[in-house]
């Protein structure tokens, strides 16, 4: 039955500048199916490219001429400068947005940008970025730009202010919704006033039954309510409903009954089905009583209703992401830190897709398995991923592909590039793994050949006892050799690291440290970043405490955002110490700076000699991981098909392959060569048929009269094969 209501889904400020958070591309193409009419926006990028022009500085600046509080000297050199930045912001905006990607000579000159203190690092930017090309180094000067003025506009008009989070302070951590209700009563600021006529912009424009506004972090929180503040305002017949990442982590027990001054509903986890039930009760069409996973505020109370028969809308079903409607053009790709994976984060336009909902493993200790987005594990088929990778590129004109899974899982990664060769799709992609021994070099080099750029994946804690503890269900060793799998198949490899985990002695923690040194020593891993270890209410370090010697969790349960959990660690070390000093060290070993210093160089305080031997990972990096040839082993060839002459001498032929690269010749005798000659279709990706297994193989070579297969397998042809593109599933 076709819906009667009109649905704006949009993110509040702030997520990324350099494209969309796609939860509103995933419901808007989830209501496609159900013939929901709806449309969206990212309010983030609409407010960035209205304050960041001449219209918006000049409002910046005219307002800062009556500011009463004293300025530093930073924001004073700013504001002296403002007719330098009047004339320069639009033309960086434009070059960011790669619209005039000449001026990259005039940034780089460094006589064209006002320059203030986010300037001053820039001593070593030729070590840090290399020989990286001129458009990087210009991209990442204007970037400073950008931040020169987010310094003035926190200093001055709003406190709250940041690129990728707005008043993130009041939401993390939340333990009172205090501190949020007295800001959202407060005098609005040019950002808000910015945000709130883009709003209004939209409502004009869509006149909306429904707004329903995705807040995935706590820094699109404080933006989110005072759009809801807004909208109940000057549109109170607008029902609005706030769900998304941190709804589902935060407000699991909502109490605060102030809350629903602003929302009218809140929807947990997976949104489609909950919409769609939601939209059915504001048309009348349903009970209250028989909506999912739905807070509400009826009769003077807070009631959370999860009554509903339906079920939840398959990940197969849940239909193509739609990104119409909002402005891809028009994001800004900025280099921040010379950090490779953040640089990924930040730089171009990335299509946001999910290979399966959920994780496949889900038995990390230290995450939130019992919630939805964890434990609710569905997959799909590489032929509909496929499908919708094909729309997504038709729709936006975008080839990179970013899969936001939590943990991709190895098989359907195997399957997906397997359908993306096959179709002859070219497309640039990126993801989250674990690193499980499924990844063997063979693996990698199909990932890499379908388009696969880089992998991030959680070697947390580099400690075998810490990583049993945490239930990572892999060993240091393994990771090693699986980040050499990707490395040298030209995949960058990301390391998600971690300090604190409960019971980590500092002897742990310097182990782990020399543990990530030899990673970067050896080449195999990239890129890192070290993360202090945060305990949730919802994962089993937070519902189960006493089983990792943790103490004194706080605060208590309150009526507002209950997730993150303070806690102490008695038996552990006091790992606040460690900070400075892994971070510092971690940025120099990407690159490839100090990695023969001693690791007491990099604290100012005695610590442990590592008891981790000097090769421990050169080691573990030369084990073999070849699978064994089994029958059921699928094979499949990733170069080019091959033409045949005759060899040097009249019982020998020559294979020839023309890869892109170089070309390949392989020698032996007539029959063989003929045979492989007639088989390589059949090995070939791209070819409709199932692909070979092993004993078909082993057949084929029979029938076609050749003898001792054995023997062929431990020949050089074979050998050749296997290390030039024969892959062994």
């Amino acid at each position: 039955m076709q819906s009667d209501s009109r649905i704006f889904l949009f993110t509040p400020p702030f997520t990324q500048l350099n494209t969309p958070y796609p939860a509103t591309a995933y419901l808007k193409g989830y209501f496609n199916t159900v013939d929901i009419q709806s449309e969206q926006a990212d309010l983030g990028i609409d407010v960035i490219l209205k304050l960041f022009s001449r219209y918006g500085l000049e409002q910046l600046f005219t307002e800062l001429e009556g500011f009463e509080g004293e300025l530093s000297d930073n924001i004073r050199r700013i504001f002296f400068l403002q007719d330098y930045y009047l004339e320069t912001i639009e033309e960086v905006i434009g070059f960011l947005q790669d619209k005039n990607p000449t001026l990259a000579h005039q940034i780089c000159t460094r006589n064209y940008l006002p320059e203030a203190s986010r300037f001053q690092q820039l001593d070593d930017m030729d070590w840090a970025f290399g020989s990286l090309g001129i458009r990087d180094k210009a991209r990442h000067l204007a970037t400073l730009y950008l931040e020169d003025i987010s310094d003035l506009i926190k200093e001055t008009i709003d406190p709250h202010f940041g690129f990728s989070r707005y008043a993130e302070r009041l939401s993390l951590a939340a333990v009172s919704f205090d501190p949020i209700h007295e800001a959202l009563n407060e005098e609005n600021s040019l950002v808000t006033d910015l945000m709130l006529e883009a709003l209004e912009n939209y409502i004009n424009n869509y006149a909306p039954t429904i707004v329903c506004m995705s807040i995935p972090f706590p820094g699109n929180l404080f933006a989110g309510l005072k759009c809801g503040q807004y909208i109940k305002e000057n549109h109170p017949h607008i029902k609005v409903v706030l769900g998304g990442g941190y709804a589902n982590t935060e407000l699991r027990s909502l109490a605060e009954e102030r809350f629903f001054e602003f929302v009218d509903f809140v929807c947990l986890d997976k949104g489609e089905a909950s919409l769609k039930l939601l939209i059915e009760h504001i048309e009348g069409k349903r009970d209250r009583s028989m909506l999912k996973r739905t807070f509400c505020f009826h009769n003077g109370t807070i009631q959370y209703i999860d009554n509903a028969l339906e079920r939840d809308v398959s990940h197969s079903d849940v239909g193509t992401p739609d990104y119409s409607g909002l402005p891809l053009k028009s994001y800004l790709s900025v280099i921040e830190i010379a950090n490779p994976m953040h640089r990924l984060w930040s730089d171009g336009r990335w299509n946001k897709l999910t290979i399966a909902h959920g994780c496949y493993w889900g038995k990390c200790t230290f995450c939130d398995v019992s919630l939805d987005y964890i434990a609710n594990y569905q997959a799909t088929t590489a032929s509909i991923l496929c499908d919708r990778i094909e729309e997504i590129i038709e729709q936006t004109g975008e080839n990179g592909f970013h899969f936001v899974d939590e943990a991709a899982p190895p098989a359907l990664m195997r399957d997906l590039a397997l359908e993306i060769l096959r179709r002859g799709i070219t497309i640039s992609w990126w993801t989250n793994i674990r690193f499980e021994k499924s990844f063997t070099e063979d693996l990698c080099k199909l990932l890499s050949a379908s388009g696969c750029i880089a992998v991030s994946g959680g070697l947390e804690v580099a400690s075998d006892r810490l990583l049993k503890l945490i239930k990572k269900g892999v060993t240091v060793a393994q990771v090693a050799k699986v980040a050499s799998n990707f490395t040298k198949s030209g995949i960058m490899v990301h390391a998600y690291l971690m300090y604190g985990f409960p019971t980590q002695t500092e002897q742990e923690t310097i182990n782990s440290m020399e543990m990530v040194r030899q990673l970067f020593e050896q080449g195999v891993v990239q890129s890192g970043f070290w993360h202090r270890f945060a305990m949730t209410a919802h994962s089993p370090v937070g519902l189960n405490p006493e089983a990792f010697k943790v103490k004194n969790l706080y605060p208590e349960p309150n009526v507002f955002a209950n997730n993150d959990l303070y806690h102490e660690d008695p038996t552990g070390c006091e790992h606040g110490l460690f900070k400075a000093g892994l971070n510092k060290s971690l940025f120099n070993f990407m690159h490839g700076i100090g990695l023969e210093y001693p690791l007491d160089d990099w604290f100012d305080f005695e610590i442990p000699k590592t008891l981790i031997a000097p090769d421990y990972i050169a080691f573990a990096i030369e084990q073999s991981d070849k699978k064994k040839l089994r029958d059921s082993s699928k094979l499949v060839w990733i170069g080019s098909l091959p033409e045949i002459i005759e060899g040097d001498d009249p019982e020998s032929s020559v294979l020839i392959f023309f890869n892109k690269d170089r070309d390949l010749k392989i020698e032996t005798d007539n029959a063989t060569a003929q045979w492989l000659y007639d088989l390589f279709e059949e090995l070939y990706p791209q070819s409709d048929k199932d692909l070979l297994v092993f004993s078909d193989l082993r057949a084929s070579f029979e029938r076609s009269g050749l003898n001792n297969f054995e023997e062929f397998l431990q020949s050089s042809c074979w050998h050749q094969l296997r290390a030039e593109g024969l892959l062994v599933f």
